[in-house]
């Protein structure tokens, strides 16, 4: 029975001995792609086989209910649809596909952990293996001119240092104000300490401030354009999608432990909400460079998801889920455009755009799917995953976030527009050659235009799964 609750994690444990071995000597790097998406399948229907299931394991460090088991359904699915969605690996040195894999997998497997770790120092390992993977992935990009995968990676361990350093630090400070380490010891403790005792609400902030990195929400997003910009395509793709679902879930527990009428940690959560949006969109609004563009995007997204975790409420927690399936899906959309059409693994701008819609009508139109979904235009997944968001912080008076959320979402149309308008209403260069993709990419791409529109204009499903997950908080 135990072993049965951690199974999808031991299958991606075998995934990574997989890597492993298949780096010792010389594998195809179709084999080894197809070997992580039927993993990662097999994990996911691990988890779905679990999924009513619920259970402590580790004496007690490490929880699995329909909450934890969702996330990692959302996990999985999303290192099959990346592996997927970036055949050949023509950004990666060659020599370093099997450790490339290994490294994903690894960073996959501390996520999944993080969604069933209900104990700080649990958490804390969870965190750390997801992030230390990635540390050594950054580098690996096939050389270019410039040296900027160094920088970035560099960027990117001094930042999640510095987030460690103040997540322990803020761990310290609630271990010696409440005596324990459980989250459930915590949840009947937490919120008298937070009201009467300055010092658990700063021990709050900076124990989330590791959690905050991974979202790339401000002040602990200066990593992500350079980061972005400097991994490659492959690379960004994972961390532009994956470690904002972890983050997600050990926000939604931590807040949740504080309870729904938290005054002061809302106030400082909301602060940090509404800087992370104006300060992404307005940063946004003058980039060329498209991986930057979505860097300075995913910072303003990461204060959207937090107006649902702050709000607090069934519906605003499963509005935070909804819309982080939602932003996986766009931001995948988006690089799974950049990846075929940047053949030669280097950054794009936008006039590296021009007449996509006749170089490749498809990419034009995925593109435009995630684009659109990305600045809230109806029917996409992310104009409804907005409107139940502003919904739900409305319910809760919060109306002073919830206007400073909709200049933001209309600010933020017009540089996502220019993305549109550079893929269809310019042409194309003389030199210009047609994007030729597989039949398995055009499957994927017209998967993910359907799964766009459709789970936007059917939302019920998602959300009601999502409100019976996060009963269990």
């Amino acid at each position: 029975m135990e072993t049965m609750l951690f199974l999808p994690e031991l299958l991606l444990i075998l995934l990574a001995l997989v890597c492993f071995f298949a780096s010792l000597g010389k594998t195809r790097t179709g084999v080894l792609q197809g070997s992580v998406i039927f993993f990662s399948i097999l994990a996911l229907l691990a988890t779905m086989a679990t999924f009513q299931q619920t259970g402590t394991l580790f004496f007690g460090a490490y929880q699995v209910d329909p909450l934890s088991q969702l996330f990692k359904l959302i996990l999985c699915a999303g290192l099959a649809l990346i592996a997927w969605a970036t055949p050949g690996l023509h950004g990666i040195e060659k020599r370093l596909h099997p450790e490339y894999y290994l490294f994903i997998t690894v960073s996959t497997l501390g996520l999944v952990m993080l969604a069933s770790a209900v104990e700080l120092l649990t958490i804390f390992l969870a965190l750390e293996i997801s992030s230390y993977a990635l540390f050594v992935a950054i580098p690996f990009r096939q050389p270019f001119s410039g040296r900027q995968q160094y920088e970035a990676s560099i960027k990117y361990v001094l930042f999640g240092a510095a987030a460690s350093g103040l997540s322990l630090f803020g761990m310290s400070y609630i271990f010696g104000l409440s005596g324990t380490t459980y989250l459930a010891e915590l949840a009947p403790l937490l919120p008298a300490l937070i009201s009467s005792q300055p010092l658990a609400l700063v021990g709050m902030i900076l124990l989330l401030c590791g959690f905050f990195y991974k979202l790339a929400l401000f002040p602990m997003h200066f990593w992500t354009p350079d980061v972005y910009q400097g991994a490659a395509n492959e690379t960004s793709t994972f961390i532009a999608t994956l470690p904002k679902i972890g983050a997600v879930i050990l926000l939604l527990r931590l807040v949740s432990l504080a309870g729904v009428d938290i005054n002061q940690l809302s106030w400082a959560l909301g602060i940090l909400a509404v800087a992370s949006m104006t300060l992404g969109n307005l940063s946004a609004l003058v980039q060329n460079d498209i991986k930057r563009l979505l860097a300075y995007s995913s910072v303003a997204h990461a204060g959207y998801i937090m107006l649902g975790i702050i709000a607090g409420t069934a519906l605003g927690q499963a509005a935070a889920i909804y819309y982080a399936v939602g932003y996986l899906l766009m931001n995948l959309a988006c690089f799974f455009v950049l990846y075929h059409v940047s053949s030669d693994n280097r950054n794009l701008n936008l006039d590296d755009l021009k007449g996509l819609y006749r170089r490749s009508p498809l990419l034009a139109f995925v593109l435009a799917a995630g684009v659109f979904s990305l600045a809230g235009i109806p029917p996409t997944i992310g104009f409804t995953g907005k409107f139940v968001l502003f919904t739900a912080a409305f319910q809760q008076g919060l109306y002073g976030l919830v206007v400073l959320g909709l200049i933001n979402a209309a600010i933020s149309i017009f540089f996502y527009l220019k993305i549109v308008r550079a893929a269809y209403l310019t042409s194309a260069d003389a030199d210009s050659s047609p994007v030729a993709i597989n039949v398995s990419s055009k499957v994927l791409g017209l998967g993910l235009i359907l799964a766009i529109i459709l789970l936007g204009v059917l939302p019920q499903q998602l959300l009601s799964v999502a409100k019976a997950a996060v009963a269990f908080l």
